[in-house]
């Protein structure tokens, strides 16, 4: 059976960089950035302008993007950055639970390392636009609360569902990947 690992975390958590260090070493995955997917809408899409006030997508056009990715994935699938609301994750699981092995990644960050490590994107010139705007930032912080960590403690419990949780640390990258990386080994959900 093939395998959807759900890479989660709060903004700043590192779900974008360690999914990219994890298809660098483990090339069998098929990688959707929910993120990047809608910030690459048109320019005048209503949904566009949504994701720059740093709120959240509806579920249905969410859902309708991601179904066919999903669906027509050659192999295992890391989607990172969905599902974001407990709706999501329901709609996830119900649809791709029995057709897929399902392991949720929650990268656990505190709040304060995420707001480092947002301003050090800002610094470095690697931030998002919306970055740059302190409401933006903190809604999106609230929303992630509010809305993301329901679905977080929702998959913890969920059947078809194997629930790892990764404490994140302010530690250089390599430190952090190396211990998802052993976590993610011992549960076999890669191989070295």
């Amino acid at each position: 059976m093939n395998k959807l690992v759900l890479m989660m975390g709060g903004q700043g958590s590192g779900k974008g960089t360690m999914s990219k260090k994890l298809m660098e070493t483990n090339k069998n995955f098929t990688y959707i950035e929910t993120g990047a997917m809608l910030r690459a809408l048109p320019e005048n899409s209503p949904l566009r302008a949504m994701i720059s006030r740093g709120e959240m997508v509806p579920d249905a056009d969410v859902c309708k993007l991601l179904e066919s990715k999903i669906a027509t994935a050659p192999a295992d699938v890391l989607l990172d950055g969905f599902p974001r609301k407990l709706t999501q994750a329901q709609w996830l699981i119900n649809t791709f639970g029995t057709k897929f092995a399902t392991i949720a990644v929650f990268l656990n960050i505190p709040e304060t390392l995420m707001l480092k490590r947002i301003q050090n994107r800002i610094t470095e010139g690697a931030g998002r636009a919306d970055d740059a705007d302190a409401t933006a930032v903190r809604r999106r912080l609230d929303t992630f609360q509010r809305e993301t960590i329901p679905a977080i403690n929702w998959l913890r419990t969920a059947k078809n569902v194997q629930f790892l949780e990764i404490p994140i640390a302010d530690a250089p990258i390599e430190q952090n990947y190396e211990t998802l990386t052993n976590i993610l080994i011992t549960n076999k959900v890669i191989t070295r």
